[in-house]
């Protein structure tokens, strides 16, 4: 279901401290903690001895002591100390993860630990770039993480789901150009002369308060393999030359979004939502917030409502739209790794193998 030679975003870098936080990541129960220097551990999260989670135990120091009969494991997750013995059976051990604190984010490698570069980690700068601002959070979801990115990858929903605050009639109307390779695709859609909707009214009004008339609109949206979605969006005046690279007299986001399969049917959804203006705006900062946070609430309502149809229909098969491109490219390089993992080396599919493709694809 997912590849495991991949890193994956576990917490915040604010939620993990001196305190023990269990979490499930691609099926494996891990514990998370930061060591009296402040680095951060992942360990697995159940005793050698009686697979007890140690997350029930304590920190003493460095090492995490279960809480059932005492064993202490160091941050290598080696057995410490044993009740009632000097004597340390040498398998006496936990699963210690390859993980790296980058972009406000807790990075976990699952899979084959000699493979864990940290160059590999997905590029979310922006979520600490002092040229940027912005803020988000961790979600919850009862859905496969794979359903998450099809969201992400065909914003044409905003019309209909998300009227309230990003709808256009313009963006079922316009189609996006969409390139891809064996780990990435990007889809771009421009939008020119027409309404900004609200939420991006809302931030070009306040940056531009003087500001009347039509603006040129545009996503671009980036997938990398596993899970992670990053969507460059904004609005400028008509005539101010966006659409020529120039965005300086409009308002322009990045919506970071970097999803991390839990179980089956379950997973987790961090995002942030930052900007490259008024950056010593907090009242903005929590606004923005909060309003993304609405919008998201919105897709965390129909992803579950599909995931829960998804089960009670496991014979269906989904047919595509044309809108669903960018998401169909993101499955089958998704597929393409595990299929690598598992041993069935596969070609990364041709334009030809997806173009036939598009007549229907299983959940």
């Amino acid at each position: 279901m997912y590849p495991l030679n991949a890193w994956y975003a576990v917490a915040w870098d604010t939620e993990v401290g001196r305190a023990l936080l269990p979490r499930t990541i691609c099926e494996r129960p891990v514990v998370l903690y930061r060591t009296t220097e402040g680095a951060p551990v992942a360990l697995t999260d159940a005793c050698w001895h009686r697979l007890t989670p140690l997350s029930l135990g304590r920190l003493d120091g460095d090492d995490v002591v279960c809480g059932y009969h005492g064993l202490v494991f160091g941050p290598t997750g080696r057995c410490q100390r044993m009740p009632a013995q000097e004597t340390l059976n040498p398998s006496a051990a936990v699963t210690a993860y390859p993980i790296v604190e980058r972009h406000r984010f807790i990075w976990i490698w699952p899979g084959d630990s000699d493979k864990a570069d940290p160059s590999l980690v997905p590029d979310l700068h922006w979520n600490d770039d002092p040229d940027w601002t912005g803020d988000g959070e961790r979600i919850e979801l009862d859905c496969d993480y794979r359903l998450v990115i099809d969201n992400l990858m065909d914003l044409t929903h905003e019309q209909f789901l998300h009227s309230d605050s990003l709808a256009n009639d313009e963006l079922s109307h316009s189609e996006p150009d969409v390139e891809h390779d064996a780990d990435s695709v990007v889809q771009t859609r421009w939008m020119h002369g027409i309404e900004a909707p609200p939420f991006l009214d809302m931030q070009l009004r306040r940056k531009s308060p003087e500001f009347r008339g039509l603006v040129d609109r545009w996503q671009i949206i980036r997938f990398k393999a596993p899970s992670t979605v990053t969507i460059d969006v904004g609005v400028a005046p008509v005539g101010t030359g966006a659409p020529e690279g120039d965005r300086n007299a409009g308002v322009n986001g990045q919506v970071l979004n970097t999803i991390t399969p839990a179980a089956a049917g379950k997973c987790h959804y961090f995002w942030a939502f930052t900007r490259n203006y008024h950056l010593g705006d907090q009242g903005l900062t929590s606004l923005l917030r909060q309003s993304v946070s609405r919008v998201f609430a919105q897709d965390t309502d129909m992803l579950h409502a599909q995931q829960r149809a998804i089960m009670a229909n496991p014979d269906h098969e989904f047919y595509n739209l044309n809108i669903d491109a960018g998401g169909m490219w993101a499955r089958r390089i998704i597929d393409a790794k595990v299929s690598a993992e598992l041993g069935r080396e596969r070609t990364h599919p041709t334009a030809l193998a997806v173009a036939a493709a598009t007549t229907r694809r299983s959940a």
